[in-house]
Parts: C-alpha cells; sequence; structure tokens
C-alpha cells in the first residue's frame, strides 16, 4: 500500500471562494491538511460566475468550451479555470453559462449557490465535467472525496457508466462518499417525489433535458456505488441507521454498515485563532483571556447597542435560522429567557417566519436582545470573542463546527446531545470539573431552559467559570488528527474494491 495518494477533493463549495455552510470550511480545511500530511491534493468546485470574484483570488481560464458529452442526446461546453488555495494546492473550477452562470440581480448573494429548478441536471455537468478534468490534466487520482449529494453521481459514473468504468486511466480510481448533512439528498426535497416516481439508486439514468431526471437521488448512488461512505461525527455514522435520522435511507445504509465510518470535523486552527484574529475587537489567547474577552465583550455590547455591563451574562448565537437548528425551542423559551438576567445575539440567515419573530423580538427588547439577519464571518468572530455562552440547540446536527469554534474563543457552548455534539462537547460536572460545556438530552423546551440556567448559575461562580475557559481553550481542535484519519479510510477504500 503507498503511504502518499493522489486525492481529487470534489464539492459544490469551497470556502473562500464560494460557501454556504460548513461543508465549504470542511473542504478547504480538509484538503490543506492532507496537503500538509505530504499527499497530492487538488480541489474541483463549480465556477459560480458573477458569484466568484476572479480578480480578486487571481483564477485564471485556461479552457473555453470544451465540449462534453453529458448522453447520447445531450452534449454541453464547460470552460475551466484554476487558483491555488496555498502554494502547490491547486483549485479546479468548472464553469457554464447555462448552469453557473447568474444574469443580472437574478442571483444576489453567494449564499444562494443554491435553488434552480434544474438542480440535478448542473450537478450531473459538474459531475461528469469532474472526471472529464482529471484526464484533461492527467491527474490520476487514488481517491476521489466527493461531498455530499451534488456529487453523489461520481461512485455511480464510475462503477455504472462504460465510458468510464471501462476506461484504463481510471483503473485505480476509488471514491469515499461524505455525508455532511443526509436530509439533502437531491436537488428537490426527497420526501416530497411520489413513491412510484422515486429513485433506486441502480436503474440507468434518465436522459439529462428529460423532467424526470429531477427526480434522481444523488445521494443514493453515492451511497450504494461509493467504496467507502463517511460521516462527519461517529455519533451521526450511528444515528443515520436509525429510521429516526435516516431520512428515508436508513435500509441501504444498513445494507453499507460495514462501510460506514464517522469522523469528526476540525477547524482551521490557523484562521479560528483569538490570538490573530483581524475579526475581532481585541485579539488573546488562553493566558490572556480575562482581560481579552472582557474588553472584546464590552465592544461587542457597545457596537449592538446592549447594556455596556461586565456583569451580565452575553448568550450568542451565530446559526442558520431554521427548525434544524433548533429555533423553534429559541421561540417557544425567548420570551421567558429574556426576564433572565442575561443578553442575546442572535446572527443568522433562515426561515421567515423566524425571522420575522426574532426582529419583532429585537425591536420589543433593544437593550436585551440583538438579532442580525445577514451572515458574517466578521460579526461571528465577534460573537465568538464576545459572548460567555453560545448556544446549538440543533434538532440533528450531523457534525457542526460552531461550538469547536465558540470553545476556541472561549465561550462557553450548550449543545443539544445529538450527532458531533455529542461527540465534541461534554456536560460540565462542577464537583468532578470534567465536561466542557453543557448538554441537554431531551430536544424539549424545558430541558433548554434548565441547561441554559445551569450555565448561568456557574457563570456566578468566577474561579469555576474561568476554569472552563481556560480548559476549552486549550483544548486541540485542528484538522491534524481528522486527516490522518481520512487518510486510513481512503486506504481502506482502495482495499474495498
Amino acid at each position: 500500500m503507498k503511504n502518499l495518494l493522489k486525492i481529487a477533493v470534489v464539492s459544490s463549495e469551497t470556502d473562500p471562494f464560494s460557501k454556504t455552510g460548513g461543508m465549504a470550511d470542511v473542504t478547504r480545511s480538509l484538503s490543506k491538511a492532507l496537503f500538509r500530511l505530504g499527499h497530492s491534493v487538488i480541489i474541483i468546485t463549480p465556477f459560480y460566475e458573477k458569484l466568484i470574484d476572479e480578480k480578486k483570488f487571481k483564477l485564471k481560464c485556461f479552457q473555453k468550451n470544451i465540449p462534453l458529452k453529458i448522453d447520447e442526446q445531450n452534449t454541453l461546453n464547460i470552460d475551466l479555470w484554476k487558483g491555488e488555495l496555498m502554494k502547490g494546492l491547486t483549485v479546479y473550477f468548472i464553469g457554464n453559462k447555462q448552469f453557473f452562470y447568474w444574469k443580472h440581480q437574478e442571483k444576489k448573494s453567494i449564499q444562494q449557490l443554491y435553488g434552480s429548478k434544474r438542480e440535478n441536471a448542473r450537478f450531473a455537468l459538474f459531475d461528469l465535467a469532474a472526471l472529464q478534468l482529471l484526464k484533461l490534466i492527467n491527474f490520476k487520482p487514488d481517491i476521489v472525496q466527493c461531498n455530499d449529494w451534488q456529487t453523489g453521481l461520481i461512485p455511480y459514473f464510475l462503477k455504472k457508466k462504460l465510458r468510464f468504468k471501462s476506461d484504463p486511466f481510471f483503473k485505480n480510481t476509488n471514491t469515499v462518499y461524505t455525508i455532511h448533512n443526509l436530509a439533502f439528498q437531491m436537488g428537490q426535497n426527497w420526501w416530497e417525489i411520489p413513491l412510484k416516481e422515486k429513485d433506486n439508486g441502480k436503474n440507468n439514468l434518465p436522459f439529462f433535458n428529460e423532467p424526470k431526471f429531477e427526480n434522481i437521488n444523488f445521494a443514493k448512488r453515492g451511497i450504494l456505488h461509493s467504496n467507502i461512505i463517511n460521516t462527519v461525527s461517529e455519533r451521526y455514522a450511528e444515528e443515520i441507521l436509525t429510521p429516526q435520522f435516516g431520512q428515508g435511507m436508513q435500509k441501504i445504509l444498513n445494507s453499507r454498515k460495514k462501510d460506514l465510518y464517522g469522523i469528526v470535523n476540525g477547524i482551521d486552527s490557523i484562521i479560528f485563532n483569538p490570538a490573530v484574529d483581524k475579526n475581532i475587537y481585541f485579539n488573546y489567547d488562553w493566558k490572556t483571556f480575562k482581560e481579552g474577552k472582557k474588553r472584546n465583550k464590552l465592544a461587542l455590547q457597545k457596537e449592538t447597542g446592549l447594556e455596556k455591563n461586565i456583569a451580565i451574562p452575553l448568550i450568542g448565537m451565530a446559526s442558520r435560522v431554521t427548525e434544524q437548528k433548533g429555533f423553534n425551542l429559541i421561540k417557544e423559551n425567548l420570551i421567558h429567557l429574556l426576564h433572565l438576567n442575561a443578553q442575546f445575539i442572535i446572527l443568522g440567515e433562515g426561515d421567515k417566519n423566524y425571522r420575522k419573530f426574532l426582529e419583532k423580538t429585537a425591536k420589543k427588547y433593544p437593550h436585551k436582545f440583538v438579532y442580525y439577519s445577514k451572515f458574517s464571518e466578521k460579526m461571528e468572530s465577534k460573537i465568538h470573542a464576545g459572548s460567555d455562552v453560545h448556544l446549538m440547540p440543533s434538532k440533528f446536527e450531523p457534525c457542526g463546527t460552531t461550538q469547536l469554534k465558540s470553545l476556541r474563543y472561549g465561550s462557553i457552548p450548550i449543545v443539544h446531545k445529538i450527532g458531533g455534539l455529542s461527540d465534541t462537547v461534554l456536560d460540565f460536572n462542577p464537583q468532578t470539573k470534567e465536561g466542557n460545556g453543557f448538554v441537554f438530552k431531551r430536544h424539549w423546551k424545558e430541558d433548554l431552559l434548565i441547561a441554559i440556567t445551569r450555565a448561568l448559575e456557574n457563570y456566578k461562580h468566577q474561579k469555576t467559570w474561568e476554569y472552563l475557559i481556560e480548559k476549552g481553550m486549550r483544548q486541540s481542535y485542528s484538522w491534524e488528527l481528522p486527516a490522518k484519519k481520512y487518510v486510513a479510510l481512503f486506504k481502506k477504500a482502495m482495499e474495498n474494491k
């Protein structure tokens, strides 16, 4: 077995070029960590024209109008771009005027990468183009790491499509299908597809331009045809085998149980570092956090219009505003919470009804509650640095990295015992000093309230709270260990023909 591998990481979003969520962070950080271990790594991602700033990132178009055969009836042209994530780590971009170009103001934000009427078609094009790109640049990967449903056809093409499975170029290519969130399986909601039209994951694909192509379940095909499957935490790998969390896929996942693994995400410890983060008001580390946290908190209170008072506990939350992230519990509890001696800042885009509720509440309690509906990484960092506590009451959470960022910045997480939150945050016991946050087991509003109350009680004890902060800040959340686990997984995939 070779020690150093050739790895192609394929993802629909890659920070800093395109991002709607944590998958973009994982693509960037895992690729960098694998590259630092000495492996040959490239990233393949879409070129979202008019949304990605090619001048800012110094991207170059090196091939234009390359014909790409989709099927017997359809051929489209693609453009190929490239840039660097870091010296020696190349990112390749696949462009197409029909599917990855937004005219005028049709799409205003990099947060809106998805949602077209032919979402399956555009990512089928992307998956085929990714394989053609590998041949054009003569990069013969040992592993193609496929991230979530948008790349789910790649394992299927390599195993079942004659032009790829019989191609000697791909003879030694293996696939790992990484599930970031099983709720997303295709361009539309999988549960809205009529039963008789559901894709079994094995039949031949319909023609690209047929309406029923949009019924193809990309995630199912990725799971069925990849060499190895993994999720982004150990707990989530167990949860998705059950009807409660399997999103209709539990039967298929159980049939491949021996090939299913969980690896907890890390965070980029260079980017997410309060000692050097330029987004926060004042820099600090675990040795200087007492003064650093205090100064950041007062500055955050001043900027947001909250009462400037270091003694009042400040609770932050940076998240998509959706039911999955626990906003049903936030809504049920918020008015009661605002009568506690605490302040709240919530940052995030999402569901209209929750946003309206948060905006209305912020107007009613301007000195106790602040809501920012437009996400920004700068404000996210400020919240981590300035808050005392960070809320993550997710209904389900494949991994989550926000809790790792909050610990790194000395903001103590309150989490639901689920998925990756369960793997990374342990309930604090003030007697034994075990644990690094506050955990509630049942996704009930009463249980969340109890967890918040426990955190606020511990906050009153300065030495205990400082112990918790220092403990969290001194833990390692880097990608070094997860990257080594991925390498071991990739080698398993190479053996699992």
